[in-house]
C-alpha cells in the first residue's frame, strides 16, 4: 500500500461512520420533509404542540445537527445535541414500559436500547472532538 492510501482509509472509515450514525437522522428529516402532514401527525401523537412547529424544529434539528458532524464543524455541538435528542425522544416516545408484556414489549426494548447505543455513539464524537480540538478527554 502507498502512503497516500494508508492515510486515506481512515478517513474513509471516519467519514463513513460518522455517515451511518447520522443516516437515520438524515432520513428522518427527509421522509418528515417529504410527508409534513404526517410529522405533524406524529408530533401531535407524542403529544407535543404545537405539532406543526415541533414538527419544523425536530426537522431542522435532525438536518442541522446530522450538517455539523458531517462537516466537521462544532461536530461536538451536533454530536450533544443528537444525542439529547435521541433520549428525549426514547423517552417520550419509545416506553416500551407500558406495552403489554410478550413480543412487543421487547421489541420495544430492543428498539429503545439501541437507541441509548445510538446516544452513546453521539456522545463518544462529541468527547473525542472534544479533547482533539480543546484538550479534553
Amino acid at each position: 500500500m502507498t502512503a497516500e492510501v494508508e492515510g486515506l482509509a481512515p478517513a474513509v472509515v471516519h467519514g463513513l461512520a460518522l455517515l451511518l450514525l447520522c443516516a437515520p437522522y438524515l432520513a428522518g428529516a427527509a421522509v418528515k420533509v417529504w410527508d409534513f402532514p404526517g410529522a405533524a401527525s406524529e408530533m401531535r401523537a407524542a403529544g407535543l404542540a404545537p405539532p406543526r412547529l415541533m414538527a419544523v424544529a425536530v426537522i431542522g434539528l435532525e438536518g442541522m445537527a446530522s450538517v455539523l458532524i458531517l462537516s466537521g464543524w462544532y461536530r461536538w455541538l451536533g454530536a450533544l445535541l443528537l444525542a439529547g435528542f435521541t433520549v428525549a425522544a426514547s423517552l417520550l416516545a419509545g416506553r416500551f414500559w407500558l406495552a403489554p408484556r410478550g413480543p412487543l414489549r421487547q421489541g420495544a426494548l430492543n428498539t429503545f436500547l439501541e437507541h441509548g447505543g445510538l446516544a452513546g455513539g453521539f456522545l463518544l464524537v462529541a468527547w473525542i472532538d472534544l479533547g482533539a480540538h480543546h484538550g479534553l478527554g
